[in-house]
């Protein structure tokens, strides 16, 4: 699994666990759906660490608690 995968993993199961769709993340968070949803598929492959403060500030957890997860342990080498 890539770095982009993950957090876009990381995202879905946060919401999951919070029971929240991905546009109440939006509302909550004040990041527009459109740019969690890139952030979510192919079209960002670098989501932003602002954005991501944003929907742990949503979310109400911190940046540490988000990369705190299993999925960030094993990643693909990025450099290529």
């Amino acid at each position: 699994m890539n770095t982009k995968e993950a957090v876009a993993k990381r995202i879905l199961d946060l919401c999951a666990e919070h029971n929240m769709a991905v546009n109440a993340l939006a509302g909550v968070s004040g990041v527009s759906p459109s740019t969690i949803y890139s952030m979510l598929n192919e079209k960002s492959q670098n989501p932003g660490v602002v954005s991501l403060k944003k929907l742990c500030d949503g979310l109400d957890i911190s940046i540490r608690q988000f990369f705190d997860c299993d999925l960030f342990d094993d990643l693909e080498q990025e450099i290529k």
